[in-house]
């Protein structure tokens, strides 16, 4: 019975028990197992009492694993808090534990057994950190804990190369920006950091021996190569600057300049770090260990970006912007497979946000009363089965994270802090013009934000009656009248076809008239030519899509559409340049993708063409 009194105290505050003060990891150990079989069998009385609730849910919960399984559990315990006295084998578990994939397996063991590993993590800094952050920080508290030297790379040189996202005084300020969250959120986590370091790019990648090297990688990597590397995380275009093909070596060359054994990063890098894999050793450099955590996804099912404000939860939003962000976020009844909300649990809030381990559902007795959860499998069980409403996890969402970002947002309530955020990420001031509409107050930038691009159904088509090339068709757009269009596809697409179908139209092109009748837009589609033949096909937008459904460029939501293009500034004719179906088909503009809230507009047959 004392050990049990012992064991109900243990964990009165963690959901297993080798969990301690510092160390936030929701998953049981070899140690639960030999505690587990220390009291199996002779611990019967204590479920017909009230007097130890806590040792209940874990020996229950315990229970419910197959012996097989508890064999397999890692083998952490309480002495892994002191990164001095754990094995090798207990801090490789600890580094490579939640990562979705690593390459230098064998290389990392090598390491580990002579010394401890030094590691980098490299964020460039654009856009403001936001809510899936916490993945990284989390493998960074981790590595740390695990004995690490972690250095993180504030990389303003790259950010600055990719397509020039942000001009260079910016950058400075937002590198500021970028140290002070980054240390409020492992503050938060209460990380020790005796053996953590910042360190900005521009102080060592300006230096003569580095230029040099970056020459010597220029003369080794191809065209093809340097773009391959940089297509998951450098803009794509069709016809890319020379500094976006840097980019990949760039991050190659940092691996050997700050002298790290490994590379941590996001799975979407994984190009990069095979590039550096391949031409490192070419340089007579040593091949180093990569690390990959998940990418999170957003609250509308993509990755999540800095870039899409409805995709993600910014560091310091207040709590009513998250309870609205929350609110409108998919989150479909049993959907377990694309819903943003269950991604942000399992990702961020079972690692980080659970101070006692468990995740507890509140509601009225009325409704089911309140509900714990000690791990994730059984979260996502609940919800498949429909037993927990969408209502529910997303109030039970919005009280975890901000808990967790209460102490990231209390770093930044001086006015010393509150200068930097506004300095480093200005707002974008609108001006209103003739008719009401406001507009971005840059509005002689050719950017895709001037174009109102919606989803449309043609109820109506018909024949020209003075060219045999063209379709007279009717189009519901969501307004109150439906629109008259004319389109030159009769070669391309049967009649019977476009009756009823759904297509995108560009809506704010200048009224014209085509033989005759008066056509107000332009339905889009992919073309291409061969020889002597020519391929045309409307693109389609995502299934689930409605007649008004407004459609947007990636990483261009903000600003308004202008009420109409004036054709004197060609601004569909220069932007139409840049549009195009990639090798898969998604419609494109300067390689950002073309989407509605439901997902992503596409090509089914044209790919690798342009849309116009």
């Amino acid at each position: 019975m004392d050990l049990i009194l012992e064991l109900n105290a243990r964990l009165s505050e963690s959901s297993y028990l080798h969990h301690e003060h510092q160390l936030h990891n929701h998953q049981p150990t070899d140690l639960d197992r030999q505690y587990y079989e220390k009291v199996e069998g002779n611990c019967e009385e204590v479920f017909g009492t009230c007097d130890f609730p806590h040792f209940q849910r874990w020996y229950q919960h315990i229970s419910s694993f197959p012996e097989s399984e508890r064999l397999a559990w890692p083998t952490f315990n309480q002495k892994n808090l002191n990164s001095n006295k754990m094995t090798p084998e207990e801090k490789e578990s600890l580094i490579t534990r939640n990562l979705q994939e690593f390459l230098g397996g064998d290389r990392l063991k090598e390491v580990l057994k002579t010394r401890d590993l030094k590691i980098y993590w490299g964020t460039a800094t654009t856009g403001k950190p936001h809510i899936a952050y916490f993945v990284p920080m989390t493998k960074i508290a981790d590595f740390l804990r695990a004995g690490c030297s972690v250095t993180i790379l504030f990389a303003d040189l790259h950010a600055y190369l990719d397509n020039m996202k942000a001009p260079w005084e910016l950058l400075k300020l937002r590198t500021k920006y970028y140290e002070h969250a980054i240390k409020a959120m492992l503050m938060s986590l209460d990380v020790p950091v005796e053996k953590l370091k910042f360190v900005k790019g521009t102080e060592y990648q300006l230096s003569e021996e580095y230029t040099l090297d970056v020459y010597r990688l220029s003369s080794l990597v191809t065209e093809h190569d340097a773009r391959k590397a940089g297509a998951e995380v450098v803009k794509q275009v069709s016809h890319p600057l020379l500094s976006g093909l840097l980019y990949p070596g760039l991050q190659a060359l940092d691996e050997h300049y700050l002298d790290v054994d490994a590379q941590f990063g996001g799975v979407d890098q994984r190009k990069i770090f095979t590039y550096a894999e391949k031409y490192l050793p070419a340089l007579g450099y040593t091949k180093r260990i990569h690390l990959m955590n998940p990418m999170v996804p957003g609250l509308t099912g993509s990755k999540m970006s800095s870039s899409e404000e409805d995709s993600k939860i910014d560091l310091l939003d207040a709590p009513a912007a998250i309870k609205k962000k929350l609110k409108k976020a998919f989150c479909e009844p049993g959907n377990i497979t694309d819903n943003g909300i269950l991604s942000f649990c399992k990702y961020v809030i079972f690692p980080v946000a659970l101070k006692d381990g468990l995740f507890t559902i509140n509601r009225p007795e009325d409704f089911g009363g309140d509900e714990t959860f000690s791990d994730y499998e059984s979260l996502e069980k609940s919800f498949a089965e429909e037993k927990l409403h969408p209502g529910d996890l997303k109030s039970a969402v919005e009280r975890y994270l901000n808990n967790l970002l209460d102490p990231v947002r209390k770093q930044f309530e001086s006015p010393e802090m509150k200068k930097l955020v506004n300095e480093a990420y200005p707002q974008v001031k609108t001006k209103t013009v003739k008719g009401g509409n406001k507009v971005s107050s840059t509005t002689d930038e050719i950017i895709p934000s001037r174009l109102n691009i919606k989803v449309g159904k043609i109820i109506d088509v018909s024949m020209h009656p003075d060219a045999d090339s063209l379709y007279i068709e009717k189009i519901d757009l969501g307004e109150p009248e439906p629109r008259t269009i004319v389109s030159g596809l009769v070669k391309f697409v049967p009649i019977e076809v476009m009756k009823d179908r759904m297509v995108v139209v560009l809506c704010n092109l200048k009224p014209a008239k085509l033989k005759g009748i008066m056509s107000n837009g332009m339905v889009l589609c992919s073309s291409k030519e061969a020889d002597d033949s020519k391929a045309v096909e409307p693109l389609i937008p995502p299934q689930g899509s409605s007649a008004g459904d407004q459609a947007f460029i990636e990483g261009y939501e903000d600003g308004s559409p202008d009420d109409v293009l004036n054709p004197k500034k060609k601004v569909w004719d220069k932007l139409a340049v840049d549009f195009k179906t990639n090798e898969v088909g998604h419609a494109q503009w300067s390689g950002n993708n073309l989407c509605t809230s439901k997902g992503q507009i596409v090509s089914k047959t044209i790919v690798g063409a342009p849309v116009k």
